[in-house]
């Protein structure tokens, strides 16, 4: 018997679907075996993966997870009856003492896949590569986005570190990180890059902003649109961690009290559409399954689990 994995394919994939008997009602039956029958749909799909962590001391923010969506008018994806959907977990900020940030967990959808966001920089290092680039820190340079080499791009590059001790801001789903101050004097770290916008689920929401660099000044450095954290300011900043649910950057740990360490990413979250309305269940309970006004079904994953129809 031939073995068949539960996958989404993109377009280019589309040619190993000519044997597929089209169904009245919109999916499909793809037969194998002795008999054997397992459904496909296609839907439009927004695959967000985690942010990653933000660096230390002035560290560098994290970048978003990266954002793939085929809505609107993008190509569908094919979707098998019991696929499991993976989200993406946060990536951890750097401790006080060292030891580095983390990047982000990959979401997946079958062949579907969203890269985790790069980790920022602690003072002196790169930021790491992902989805969007983690910023850089005291010189360091910033983590590419676009790990995955997709097109359209998942994410965008972090920002430089600054000279005088700043953090570049993480990039985001639709913007690079910006470059911490050179000084002389106190700097600023950079903001973090912008995420991108969808109305995949009817209104417009944002997914995948970097987080901001971290401050050598009472600044505190802004995180991108989509869920990224706010950077610290040295002496009355305190960094935030990117938003669960919407795959943001953490904030870059500042350079003094109250607090050193960077703050930790969001989560992911893949959402799929189906037109046809023959989405049944998701599991687990904390997953969702809606109908929209056009009856359209609209299935939410905040955290792994498997879609029937």
């Amino acid at each position: 018997m031939r073995e068949l994995k539960n996958k989404l394919t993109s377009s280019k994939n589309t040619k190993n679907t000519q044997t597929r008997k089209g169904k009245s009602f919109g999916y499909q039956i793809l037969g194998f075996g002795a008999g054997g029958s397992v459904a496909t749909l296609e839907v439009d799909y927004l695959v967000v993966a985690g942010g990653g962590g933000g660096g230390r001391d002035d560290g560098g923010g994290g970048g978003g997870g990266g954002v793939r969506t085929s809505f609107p008018g993008g190509t569908k994806g094919i979707i098998e009856s019991g696929a499991t959907i993976t989200i993406g977990g946060q990536g951890s900020g750097s401790p006080p003492a060292g030891g580095g940030s983390n990047s982000g967990g990959t979401s997946t959808a079958g062949d579907i896949t969203s890269t985790g966001g790069g980790g920022g920089g602690d003072p002196g290092e790169n930021g790491d590569p992902g989805g969007a680039g983690g910023g850089g820190a005291l010189n360091g340079t910033g983590g590419t986005g676009n790990a995955g080499s997709f097109s359209p791009s998942e994410g965008a590059n972090g920002g430089n570190g600054g000279g005088n001790n700043s953090g570049g801001g993480g990039g985001g789903g639709g913007a690079s990180g910006t470059t911490g101050d050179n000084g002389p004097g106190p700097t600023n770290g950079g903001n973090g890059g912008d995420g991108t916008v969808t109305n995949i689920s009817t209104s417009p929401v944002q997914y995948g902003g970097g987080g901001g660099g971290g401050s050598n000044s009472s600044r505190t450095s802004g995180g991108g649109g989509g869920g990224g954290g706010q950077a610290g300011g040295r002496t009355n900043g305190i960094p935030t961690p990117g938003t669960d649910g919407r795959g943001g950057g953490g904030g870059g740990g500042p350079g003094g009290s109250p607090a050193r360490d960077g703050e930790p990413g969001g989560t992911g979250r893949v959402i799929l559409r189906d037109p046809t309305g023959a989405l049944s269940a998701v599991s687990p309970g904390t997953n969702t399954l809606s109908t929209l006004p056009d009856g359209s079904k609209l299935a939410t994953f905040n955290v792994t689990g498997t879609i029937e129809f």
